[in-house]
């Protein structure tokens, strides 16, 4: 399933299908230096230039009309050093790839979304994230970043070395140049233990402040016309190891979390009467489950009913407040939400523009069947999170402008000015950063 794949006489689309665009040209680069060379060459031809991944944003952050650079040449594990505890990898290699050799060598990053189909770099450029008491998002990992710019130039910045492009590039929009490695801390290899149940979404609310400081990674899904969630706590473990059953594996997360909820979602957008009766069935379907594993088994699962999302961060203290107006608005809406809405945490972290930048956060995402309307929820839910001053995941549906960062991103002036420096003619410019940073 590559979501990379273009549709028909050079249209890209995106992997949830609400995003399109038709590049003048499509580049696939086997070296830096090509990729710096197409660069140089877009310029002169007064192009703009777009690096893609895999497509999984649901805004248009990768469309443009002018170069569209496909990463997938620039691929593989540069080096591992041990002594340093790092790994450098090509900004096209799939998050799958680095986990599965990263295991073969006995290491692992610390923290992980829940999908490990996108590049390294359109992962962390749009500031991917898990959940997490301690751990932050996967660019909060980044010990080291190589870009090209606007001039063509290699630029390397870490802590020491540019640290102001590192304190910013680490999620950087793919607005200050085009990444082409990544430097991620990595750790020994290490067991988590996974414990799934069920769990009424009052007591998760009541508990949450409990559940969240008890455990390293704690996330819940409310089912929408239920009173019920269903909880994951994952915490490091001495083993042994336990992974699921390939049997009960395949029933749980392919049978009942992609194939029956795929026909739960067909019924439900042609009888949207019957997505409560729906929701009550499938939010009681998973039972209880604990299994140990190394990280990314534990981390991910496949995803392969395809949706269109919404994700705000709100400061960590908001967030009950936040759930209980989510849920009044779709108890009174006359909505029918046939996805669970996720809800994360990270700790505060030191990115310019991450979500987290600079304060406790917890994430509350809300999902729509593809094809399905989700203006009238996204909106609702939208109104909801901008008044906690939540700020969007950048990869995911919002209709924010760069007049509202302002106010919800202390340092975003910094980034902004370093845009301005790196990028002054915005090469790397598109309709979705025009709006978000302003021209």
């Amino acid at each position: 399933m590559s979501s990379t794949a273009s549709g028909k006489n050079g249209t890209w689309r995106n992997w949830g299908g609400n995003v399109s665009a038709r590049p003048a040209r499509q580049v696939t680069p086997a070296s830096v230096e090509e990729l710096a060379a197409a660069v140089r060459r877009a310029a002169e031809d007064g192009l703009k230039v777009k690096a893609v991944g895999t497509g999984h944003s649901f805004t248009s952050i990768a469309a443009t009309d002018g170069v569209l650079i496909r990463p997938q040449l620039l691929t593989g594990i540069r080096n591992i050093d041990r002594s340093a505890m790092t790994v450098t990898v090509e900004a096209g290699t799939p998050l799958k790839r680095v986990n599965v050799a990263l295991a073969r060598e006995g290491l692992s990053l610390t923290n992980m979304g829940d999908i490990m189909e996108q590049t390294v770099s359109g992962a962390t450029s749009t500031g991917t994230h898990g959940t997490g008491r301690e751990s932050a998002s996967i660019a909060a990992q980044i010990k080291g970043l190589e870009l090209v710019t606007a001039d063509g130039s290699v630029l390397t910045c870490s802590e020491k070395e540019n640290p102001d492009v590192f304190a910013a590039a680490r999620i950087g929009l793919g607005a200050l140049g085009v990444v082409t490695a990544i430097t991620f801390a990595v750790e020994p290899l290490f067991l988590l233990t996974a414990r799934e149940e069920p769990m009424p979404f009052e007591r998760v609310l009541a508990e949450f402040d409990q559940l969240w400081a008890e455990n390293e990674h704690f996330e819940f899904y409310w089912f929408p016309h239920t009173g019920n969630t269903n909880t994951k706590r994952n915490n490091r473990s001495a083993g042994p190891e336990q992974p699921v059953g390939q049997l009960a594996g395949w029933f749980e997360d392919e049978f009942l979390s992609n194939g029956v909820f795929q026909v739960a979602q067909w019924v439900g957008r042609t009888a949207p009467a019957a997505i409560p009766a729906i929701a009550q069935i499938s939010s009681k379907a998973l039972s209880a489950r604990t299994y140990t594993d190394i990280p990314y088994k534990v981390f991910t699962s496949p995803r392969r009913v395809r949706f269109v999302e919404m994700e705000y961060s709100v400061p960590r203290a908001a967030l009950v407040e936040t759930l209980r107006e989510l849920k009044a608005m779709v108890d009174r809406s006359g909505l029918r939400i046939s996805f669970p809405v996720e809800v994360r945490t990270a700790p505060a972290d030191d990115i310019t523009l991450s979500t987290a930048s600079g304060r406790d956060s917890a994430y509350v995402a809300v999902h729509m069947f593809r094809g399905t309307p989700y203006q009238a929820y996204f909106t609702a839910a939208e109104r909801i999170f901008t008044a906690h001053e939540g700020r969007p995941h950048w990869g995911k549906v919002h209709t924010r402008d760069a007049e509202y960062f302002t106010r919800v991103y202390p340092r975003f002036g910094e980034f902004t000015a370093l845009r301005d420096r790196l990028d002054p003619e915005r090469l790397f410019q598109n309709d979705y950063l025009r709006r978000v940073l302003g021209s």
